[in-house]
């Protein structure tokens, strides 16, 4: 019994049956087959006393099956992962010895003097041995993928349900039943749909999504769920169930990104299953981009990309890059972003011509002589400061390099003719409380005032400046999510800063394709506002986190409100404050307009005082521009 199960695990586990163990097998399955047979046919008396001419004759008859396995090379597949392909071959090797033994039949003659090496059998006994044969071989190998499946492969397998039913959901499950080796193995369903609940699918129940459902997991030893491609939308709005399979100790998996389905080819889809992250779990809408459009504008252009090394710069970067632009020209002042997003075009973008320069937008020479050489035809400018609380501590940064640096850019724009500038604005410039927040509505007001002067004529020129704004971006550098997970792994606490505060959230590839779409289909003028789905408690975040990492005894601190901070964001898709676009995902700002020589006057004085670094004068100067700026848990609200 002890080698029986050292030959089943070394076959098992770690190497196939050579070639020549499996054709002896089978020649040894056609032996006993037909034995069987003649057992059958002529009872057992006789089969034992005429014993050596049955056999004689097998052996004859192998010679013929020998040429059949070695035409449909038979023994050559590995048998526990034998196919329906695997079982033709046999029937047809098979089948070409019956069809040769069939012929010799009728011209052997059996002589007395032969009976005593071969017996003269009749035609329907070859066509049993044959059939009989035929099956053994089949179920052989049946039998051993069945035990290889069910005891081997599935043993490494997570017991796994899949959410959602119809299409997605049984495709999804052909998919995995289908895996060599298994990932996965099947033990039903679950749905919402009371329909479905408590009836069988491909064999397997399907559970209703209430209270007992943790008794089902728990019984069955369930340690993943699959979720349907078609239903993602739906799980990510169900925090009910979310939280009911985390606290389970469910691992969960969706399918990487966005994903197309034709409901026919599964394949694609289970092949970018993966363990969800808390960026998969935010309640956020599908969004549509009409990229075709975008490509024919960008493609064989020259494009000009400030901040190219930043988590939108970077980003604008690699999808720019797949509209095949004419050349690049990348700025960025962190040098050793820079020169990871350097070898990121050299590997991954070899055909796009492209120059990536380390250079502060501050600098206007140095600007100057990029744009005189370049000549862009389009400029995304995504270079800024962001960081709230060091912005707040350094007002006088965030004028020379948020407000000067872009009114540099957007000067040059003009000077050598870009037909679009675009920016990248935020949602803290919406009736800002901090001072980065008012730097970049200055760069707004900026931006705007010079586009509406070029359209009155008071500026000669013929660039469109458009910005953007929208709001946090998940993974983004500094962003709170990288910080909690750090926090997690270090044992505790995650600090939150309040426990009411909230927050909206978009992945930055979305984000980048918004401001691509709305950059290029802008006319000028407008302050692009993106619809960034449903708020986000950063509390209940920070919670959902900690229990998707399976991390114990890790506490949530509440800091308070950081200087400058707001506990609620300002809704950007306002229906009252915007107008409708060319994407029900985009909707244009209705916002003051400003007179371009009173602005830039202001604009001036404002970075002449910065560089007197007296914060609170340059701070009560941002105020004069931005009325509405009223500072929150920040020394400079005195000046309010």
């Amino acid at each position: 019994m002890l080698s029986f199960n050292k030959l089943v695990n070394w076959y098992f586990r770690r190497e196939s049956l050579p070639y020549w163990c499996i054709f002896l097998i089978d020649c040894l399955i056609c032996i006993l087959g037909g034995i069987f047979v003649c057992m059958l046919f002529f009872r057992l008396s006789r089969t034992a006393a005429n014993i050596m001419p049955i056999i004689n004759t097998l052996l004859f008859y192998q010679l013929f099956n020998v040429i059949g396995f070695r035409v449909f090379h038979t023994y050559a597949g590995v048998i526990r992962y034998s196919s329906f392909i695997d079982l033709k071959r046999v029937a047809y090797a098979m089948g070409l010895g019956f069809v040769i033994v069939a012929i010799l039949h009728y011209f052997i003659i059996f002589t007395p003097e032969t009976h005593q090496y071969l017996v003269p059998l009749h035609l329907r006994h070859i066509v049993s041995i044959y059939l009989v044969t035929t099956i053994l071989l089949w179920t052989f190998r049946i039998m051993i993928k069945g035990i290889y499946d069910t005891v081997f492969d599935t043993e490494r397998a997570k017991r796994a349900l899949i959410y959602g039913v119809r299409e997605g959901g049984v495709g999804l499950a052909k998919n995995i039943a289908a895996q060599k080796p298994q990932q996965f193995r099947l033990f039903g369903f679950i749905t919402h749909e009371d329909t479905f609940t408590n009836h069988y699918l491909m064999g397997k129940k399907v559970y209703p999504v209430d209270k007992d459902l943790l008794k089902v997991i728990k019984e069955n030893r369930i340690n993943a769920v699959l979720v349907s491609p078609l239903r993602n939308e739906v799980f990510r709005d169900n925090t009910q169930l979310q939280d009911m399979l985390i606290e389970a100790g469910v691992n969960i998996y969706m399918t990487e990104g966005v994903q197309e389905w034709d409901g026919e080819d599964s394949s694609k889809v289970v092949n970018t299953l993966k363990e969800i992250s808390i960026e998969d779990l935010l309640p956020r809408d599908q969004i549509q981009i009409d990229m075709q459009s975008v490509g024919n504008l960008l493609r064989g252009k020259k494009i000009l990309i400030t901040g190219s090394a930043g988590s939108i710069g970077s980003e604008m970067v690699r999808q720019v890059c797949l509209f095949q632009p004419g050349e690049l020209m990348l700025v960025d002042q962190a040098e050793t972003p820079q020169h990871d997003i350097r070898l990121m075009m050299a590997d991954n973008y070899p055909n796009v011509k492209t120059s990536t320069v380390v250079a502060s937008i501050a600098n206007r020479d140095r600007m100057e002589g990029i744009f005189s050489a370049f000549r862009p035809d389009y400029v995304f400018h995504a270079a800024a400061y962001k960081h709230v609380p060091m912005m707040e501590n350094n007002p006088s940064e965030s004028i020379q390099n948020n407000v000067w640096g872009t009114k540099v850019v957007a000067d040059l724009s003009l000077k050598y003719g870009v037909k679009k500038f675009v920016m990248v604005s935020t949602d803290k410039a919406v009736n800002p409380t901090n001072v980065m927040g008012c730097s970049k509505r200055i760069c707004e007001i900026y931006v705007q005032a010079l586009d509406k002067a070029e359209k009155e004529g008071k500026i000669h020129g013929t660039t469109q400046f458009v910005t953007t704004r929208f709001g946090n971006v998940l993974g983004s550098n500094g962003s709170v999510i990288p910080l909690f997970e750090r926090q997690i792994k270090a044992g505790g606490p995650v600090t939150v800063t309040d426990p009411n505060i909230i927050r909206f959230f978009m992945l930055i590839p979305e984000a980048c394709k918004l401001v691509l779409e709305a950059g290029t289909k802008g006319n000028g003028g407008e302050i692009f506002v993106f619809d960034m789905g449903k708020p986000v408690k950063i509390a209940d975040l920070a919670k959902r986190m900690i229990r998707l990492s399976g991390a114990k005894n890790i506490e949530i601190e509440y800091t308070g409100l950081r200087a400058g901070e707001k506990l609620y964001e300002e809704v950007l898709n306002d229906q009252e404050g915007t107008l409708p676009s060319f994407n029900p995902k985009i909707r244009i700002a209705k916002v003051r307009e400003y007179d371009y020589e009173q602005v830039n006057t202001d604009v001036m004085e404002l970075v002449s005082i910065s560089h007197t670094y007296d914060d609170m004068n340059i701070v009560r100067k941002m105020k004069q521009i931005v009325p509405e700026f009223k500072s929150k848990n920040s020394v400079y609200s005195e000046l309010d």
